[in-house]
């Protein structure tokens, strides 16, 4: 999700919110209160936050903290560890003495169930702080949190859970040429990876860490996450009930820090086992050389550039252009999988297209916690830099703006939802990644002409399409590369539907029963009879 900046980085120009007690970063130092904020929040961001290593909060081995912003204020809520090379490193060697010698591999695979199943209820027991969290954190509408982010990170708990009791190995008839009339019993055994190093992006920080941390714990894997700098409270929060649940020390450990000094550490660590990775293509390519050095196993799950086509036979046009608005304004666009280049049958291009524009003009932007946001703000200043940036630079190419383009206000980041049209293929806003409320609108005559311009980029993690013909559908889903197509609909996700896409959008999948092959090694024995 990614150009020439990233929105999860590993070389983070972050630095300058780091701090020994001093502020020099340019944003609001003080902490004050947030509008809308629960007593029994505002109360746990005034508790230290420290790293998960080994069952135990400790602070960052240097001392250091650094700032985490309100998006909406752009003021001060919180300041985590400032993690480095050497918390890493100890955080590594306990996953590595919890894996060898701890108690977590001995359960049984019910038991483990039980204890996975608990982290999902004990969320669920907590999801209007979780939202709450999530909403300060991010920006999102706390409403969209609570309906969306945190049951969906339940469910994916609850679901992993009962893969524990299911991941079989299997008994193979086999042939050996040269022992002739000799007997064999063979089998396959499906085991742990070992210790895994997870880095988790700030577009949906409480899921996302789900996605990772329930299919490894499912498979008996010992895990250290890095959360995103911008994010990492509900991260900090899911630790502290992660230990409620019962899960073993050093099963789980979570070190704040930035993409350099803690991300790249953990990609590289030579007792690390496997990486998985979610962010930008740019960083993807970073974590697979920095895996190199012990050849450790990676998963990627990277960015996108994904076409969203309606066809004039849709049958409910006022459905699929409510889909296209959501496709791309859900999450203030910043979504991997965001339905940003919008293809329109001709003769029903300028009535979808003026459609989605209204929509969009409809968005009632504020802060995340207010309860009648339907938009909160980007990030970070960084992101919103980023955004701003390629709108002016579409502007600059020619581009019609139907609606939005600009900046939201002089207070926090926000950007207002925006619709594109008469684009050029070669336009930045077209071939790259945005992460924000911009869809760039395209017509077309000729079928299929449409599935090569839909398949025309680099990205391959999701497509939609919305018609009432089955037969086309079916035949255009086929042809189109990407991990994800929806059909008359968008934004579809369920623990047990796997995740992930083609091309330079990543590598392996998450969730469903695909996800587990990231997370085991298959052991084949043969016992001469």
């Amino acid at each position: 999700m990614k150009t020439t900046t990233s929105r999860r980085r590993i070389n983070s120009s972050a630095l300058k919110s780091r701090t020994n007690g001093t502020q020099g970063n340019g944003h609001k130092s003080s902490k004050r209160a947030t509008p809308g904020i629960s007593s029994s929040v505002a109360s746990w961001l005034k508790r230290p936050k420290l790293n998960l290593i080994g069952g135990k909060w400790v602070p960052a081995a240097s001392g250091k903290t650094f700032d985490v912003f309100d998006p909406a204020e752009a003021s001060v809520v919180a300041r985590v560890a400032d993690s480095d090379k050497e918390d890493i490193s100890r955080a590594v060697a306990t996953a590595r003495r919890a894996f060898e010698s701890g108690p977590w591999r001995r359960l049984t695979s019910s038991e483990r169930g039980r204890l996975i199943w608990r982290i999902g209820d004990l969320i669920l027991e907590h999801a209007d702080e979780l939202a709450e969290l999530e909403s300060l954190d991010n920006g999102k509408p706390r409403a969209v949190a609570r309906v969306a982010d945190v049951p969906l990170s339940a469910d994916l708990f609850h679901y992993m859970a009962g893969w524990t009791t299911k991941l079989e190995g299997n008994t193979i008839p086999i042939s050996v040429p040269y022992a002739a009339g000799a007997k064999f019993h063979a089998f396959t055994l499906r085991e742990p990876v070992g210790v895994v190093g997870q880095i988790i992006p700030w577009n949906f920080p409480l899921l996302m860490a789900a996605w990772k941390l329930g299919p490894a714990l499912a498979c008996g894997n010992c895990v250290v996450m890095k959360p995103a700098e911008q994010t990492p409270l509900s991260a900090l929060r899911l630790g502290e009930l992660i230990l409620e649940a019962g899960i073993p020390e050093g099963v789980v450990n979570i070190v704040t820090g930035f993409g350099e000094t803690a991300g790249a550490p953990l990609a590289a660590h030579p007792d690390v086992d496997k990486v998985a990775f979610t962010g930008s293509t740019e960083v993807g390519k970073i974590i697979v050389r920095a895996a190199a050095g012990n050849l450790k196993k990676v998963s990627l799950e990277l960015g996108g550039k994904s076409p969203n086509i309606v066809f004039k036979d849709v049958g409910d046009l006022d459905a699929a252009i409510a889909g296209a608005a959501s496709a791309i304004f859900f999450n203030h666009g910043q979504c991997c999988c965001a339905g940003s280049r919008l293809l329109v049958e001709r003769s029903v291009f300028d009535e979808v297209v003026n459609g989605v524009a209204e929509n969009a003009k409809k968005i009632k932007l504020g802060p995340g916690l207010a309860p009648d946001t339907q938009m909160g703000p980007l990030v970070s200043e960084e992101q919103l830099a980023r955004v701003t940036n390629y709108m002016n630079q579409g502007k600059q190419d020619g581009a019609c703006y139907v609606t939005g383009g600009t900046r939201a206000g002089d207070r926090g980041y926000f950007v207002r939802p925006t619709v594109v049209k008469d684009v050029k293929p070669n336009m930045s806003i077209v071939r790259e990644e945005i992460f924000g409320p911009v869809v760039v609108a395209e017509p077309f005559t000729n079928p299929e002409e449409l599935i090569s311009r839909a398949n025309q980029t680099e990205y391959g993690l999701a497509a939609g399409i919305w018609t009432r013909d089955i037969s086309k559908a079916h035949r255009i889903a086929a042809e189109l590369r990407a991990g994800t197509v929806w059909i008359n609909c968008y934004n579809i996700f369920d623990a047990a539907l796997p995740f992930g896409g083609y091309k330079q959008s990543g590598w392996g999948r998450e969730m469903g029963r695909e996800v587990l092959e990231q997370y085991t090694e298959t052991k084949a024995v043969a016992i001469g009879l």
